[in-house]
């Protein structure tokens, strides 16, 4: 099994470092590590370094740094638009997508999305996505934390506008005759993918994004939950820009 990865503010300078904090909690009274173990510090930014768990106390354990890595970027960027879902769909789908290897997710307010996120709501949703997308980095032994929005809910015109500065962007659409696997992909840049809510894309939303450049794409024969197309798509685009 690999060492289990945890987050810090900032990789420590010194080869001798004292983990506390939630995380230092978790490593010591949930992991319950030991003296010996080896578990990885990622600052989320690229930085990671491997050290040795020296001693373990209530809410802290002290470790050794053995060696730092930093991790360039991926590069083309992955940013999926994700249609705010009920329930906890759309954080199934934001725990798939970080784990696959997404990059950026914005939440979309789309006109068929039955939950609204509205004033503090949308920013405890939000801030909820971004939770969930950090839990999931360190179980996928990330080295960066995908961006998690920017507004809790960016409108379609957001969207558009973002779609125009991609360097390639296509929707996931059932009615679409290309497919995503034979789509052409820059070498670097940003590469964007929308997945509507459970109702789907309207045909105003899909007007709008194909006349910012967008492509409409499709998977395959299937219909996808709005959870699970967007880890699907990543993984077909994993796979195309060898990133897997």
């Amino acid at each position: 099994m690999s060492a289990p990865l945890f987050l810090v503010e900032a990789l420590p300078a010194a080869d001798l470092h004292t983990l506390d904090g939630p995380e230092g909690h978790h490593a010591a009274d949930v992991q319950r590590l030991r003296a010996g173990e080896t578990i990885i510090l990622a600052d989320g930014r690229g930085g990671s370094a491997t050290a040795k768990v020296t001693a373990a106390r209530k809410g802290s354990v002290d470790v050794e740094i053995l060696d730092r890595e930093h991790v360039p970027a991926a590069d083309p960027r992955l940013v999926v638009v994700q249609g705010i879902a009920k329930g906890d769909r759309g954080e199934l789908a934001v725990q798939a997508m970080t784990e696959i290897g997404v990059d950026e997710i914005l939440p979309w307010a789309a006109s068929r999305s039955v939950a609204q996120w509205r004033g503090d709501r949308g920013a405890r949703a939000r801030d909820k996505w971004a939770a969930t997308a950090r839990e999931a980095a360190k179980q996928a032994r990330r080295a960066w934390l995908p961006l998690v929005g920017g507004d809790p809910d960016c409108s379609t015109k957001q969207i558009v506008a973002r779609l125009a500065a991609a360097d390639a962007a296509f929707v996931l659409h059932e009615e679409a005759t290309g497919s995503l696997s034979a789509a052409g992909l820059p070498a670097s840049g940003e590469i964007a993918l929308v997945v509507g809510p459970e109702g789907g894309i309207s045909d105003a939303e899909l007007e709008a994004f194909t006349g910012a450049g967008a492509t409409a794409v499709r998977l395959g024969r299937e219909v996808l939950r709005t959870s699970t197309a967007g880890m699907a798509a990543l993984s077909v685009l994993s796979a195309r820009l060898g990133r897997w």
